[in-house]
Formats: structure tokens, C-alpha cells, sequence
């Protein structure tokens, strides 16, 4: 990666995107290209081929995608795959036709079977079923992946894929009906801090900030009568989950990045080639040369309800947790292998309890 190489960064102000952004220009990449979504609708296929037609890019980090968490993987499946089809698929098209021969995908490690064995490796790939309650996104992220590897295939391209587990960090979605469980860990930790001590001024002005409160959480945390029953969290807490700060992910992501070729060709010679032969015999796994995928993540996971508790601490929440375990878990565990990364030279640096803290006063600070 040159100094002033075009890099365009798609969907630099999400919470991963930004810290990719923040990341190159804190190492003197100064010919970044952004685009806000009115500036450049990347659903629009004419648009995205416009755009690349009429501007010099060497490099793409396709970091844009519609997220959110288990409640709105639920409530909006079709917009999920949709729009994240139509991302991936015109900017990875449009780049090719523009002549960009080096592009970074980021998936999501929602595209790992629900019951694989853990920890998850990248050969897991199309090897059982999905989560439901996120598959649409998830088979959206898996084309995205099998995108890159076809054009690869197909055109000798250099397209990367970076599978990262669950993120967190400044910049996150803390909308309550579409945030992932960090952030919704945050913020209903704070809420209940200052419901347990009737500061209403300030949660109005927390909803200001962060978007509407839900009705069913708005009602848990007593306004009306002034009766305060605890913090109200989906599911058992039993399912583990595995979190990486979101700086960590941009330092990986720069990392793959500049990775030799032939380094990230090394690190999957020791994994068996798909079997081949007749219709009847079914691959060893669905990774060939060309797919270029790297699992991002700790190598370390914890419960749901031990999160809670970390998250918590970190809000200085004293009240009671109440589990509504008719909502649903979701995958039992998602905890990536992350030893081929490892054994490139890539590690994170965050612990998890200093990133919660630090999350927490990014969040303060509104």
C-alpha cells in the first residue's frame, strides 16, 4: 500500500468504517475518497458505475452494509438481504470494471453454521445451517465473500475478505431497535442508572441524543409510577459471544491489507483442497486459493450474563438484571479460530473490560 494510493473507504461513517478512515489517516494516507449515502446511494447500480468511472481508486474498503442486531435482523429480513446484495454486488462489479485490483470485503462471523464446532474456522464456511434469525444478512455477507472469490477466479484479482467477530467501540448504533448487544448493553445499563435515581430530565436527554426509547423500555424503567424494577435483557444469557474493539479491527484490516500475496496464500496451504470428481462426493470444505478469508478476532469469548455484568460495572449500574427468557438466544456460540491470522503476525491489543469503559465514555460524551 503506497502513501498516495486513491482508497475509497464505502460506508466511512459507520462504526467500522470510521475507524478504518481514522487508521489510514493517522498513517499518512492522504488521497482517501468518502461518499456519504446522499452523496452516492450504493444500492444504485448506474450511480456506483458512474462513480468509479469518474474517479482514479487503486484500493476499496467495502466496509458499508445495513447492520443491526438480533431484534431487527427479525423485524426487517428482506430489507437486510436486499440492500447488502445490492451494496456488495455493484461495488465489487464496478471496481472491477474500473480496473481496481485490490478490495477488502468485511463479512460478518454470522456466516458460520449455527451449530458448527467451535471455535470457528474459516473451512466451517456453507458447511450447515444458518442462525435464523439472521440468515438473510448472513447470506448476504456469504455472496459477498463468494463475490470476491469469483472475480478472483475469474480475473486474477486481489480481493480480500475479513470475517471480523462482534465489534464495539466509538461511533456505535445505540438505537435500541437496531443495535447489537454491546451498545443496547450500554444504554440500557445507563438508562436504568438514572431511572434508580429518578433523573427523567436526563433520559429525555438521552433519547434526544440516541433515538426514541422503546415503549417496553420505557415502561421497565417506572416514569409513569415511579416503579423501578431493574434493567430487562433478552434471552438466558447463557450464549457465549466473542468482542473485539472496533480500533483493533481497523489495525487487522490494514494489516490484511498489505499481507504479500503469497503470505496469504502460505497461510491456507495447510488446510485440504476441496475434493473434487463426481456430483456425488461432497467437498472437504467450500475454501479454494482464491478465497482469500480471514476469521478477525480475540480467540476468547464469555457469557451473555457475563457481559451484562462487565457492562454493568463499567456504568456503574447497581439494580437488579431481569432475563425475559421467552426472547430468544440466538447462536448457542460464535467464538472464531483466529490462528491463521495469529500465525501471519496480526494480534489485538484492547481488553475487553478497558474497551467497555472507554465505550462507555465515548458515549457519555454523546
Amino acid at each position: 500500500m503506497k502513501r498516495d494510493a486513491h482508497i475509497f473507504v464505502a460506508g466511512h461513517r459507520g462504526m467500522v468504517g470510521s475507524a478504518i478512515l481514522r487508521r489510514l489517516q493517522a498513517e499518512g494516507f492522504d488521497r482517501l475518497i468518502t461518499r456519504r449515502h446522499d452523496e452516492l446511494d450504493l444500492t444504485d447500480q448506474a450511480a456506483v458505475g458512474r462513480f468509479f468511472q469518474a474517479h482514479p481508486v487503486d484500493q476499496v474498503v467495502l466496509a458499508a452494509a445495513r447492520v443491526g442486531g438480533i431484534q431487527a435482523n427479525n423485524t426487517y429480513p428482506a430489507a437486510f438481504i436486499y440492500e447488502n446484495l445490492m451494496i456488495q454486488a455493484n461495488v465489487i462489479h464496478a471496481a472491477f470494471q474500473a480496473g481496481v485490483k485490490h478490495l477488502l470485503f468485511l463479512g460478518s462471523s454470522c456466516i458460520y453454521p449455527k451449530h458448527a464446532a467451535q471455535p470457528l474456522k474459516e473451512e466451517d464456511l456453507l458447511g450447515g445451517w444458518l442462525e435464523p434469525t439472521n440468515e438473510p444478512y448472513a447470506v448476504a455477507k456469504i455472496a459477498g465473500i463468494k463475490l470476491c472469490e469469483s472475480y478472483n477466479r475469474q480475473y486474477g484479482t486481489d480481493y480480500r475478505s475479513v470475517m471480523p467477530t462482534n465489534l464495539y467501540g466509538p461511533g456505535d448504533n445505540y438505537d435500541l431497535e437496531t443495535s447489537h448487544v454491546l451498545p443496547a448493553l450500554i444504554r440500557k445499563f445507563h438508562l436504568g442508572k438514572l431511572a434508580q435515581s429518578s433523573d427523567w430530565d436526563a433520559i429525555a436527554a438521552d433519547q434526544a441524543r440516541y433515538g426514541q426509547i422503546p415503549e417496553d423500555i420505557r415502561a421497565s424503567l417506572g416514569h409513569a409510577d415511579r416503579s423501578f424494577g431493574g434493567v430487562i435483557l433478552w434471552g438466558s444469557g447463557r450464549p457465549y459471544r466473542e468482542f473485539l474493539h472496533v480500533d483493533d479491527m481497523a489495525d487487522a484490516c490494514l494489516f490484511v491489507m498489505r499481507l504479500p500475496a503469497a503470505d496469504l496464500a502460505d497461510a491456507f496451504r495447510s488446510a485440504p483442497p476441496p475434493a473434487g470428481g463426481g456430483d456425488d462426493e461432497k467437498p472437504a470444505h467450500n475454501l479454494r486459493p482464491e478465497t482469500c478469508l480471514l476469521n478477525i478476532g480475540t480467540g476468547s469469548d464469555l457469557t451473555i450474563r457475563e457481559l451484562a455484568e462487565a457492562v454493568a460495572a463499567a456504568v456503574g449500574y447497581t439494580g437488579e438484571i431481569v432475563w425475559d427468557t421467552a426472547k430468544p438466544d440466538g447462536t448457542p456460540r460464535k467464538q472464531l479460530d483466529t490462528r491463521r491470522c495469529s500465525q501471519l503476525g496480526w494480534r489485538p491489543r484492547v481488553d475487553l473490560r478497558e474497551g467497555i469503559q472507554r465505550t462507555y465514555q465515548d458515549y457519555l460524551k454523546g
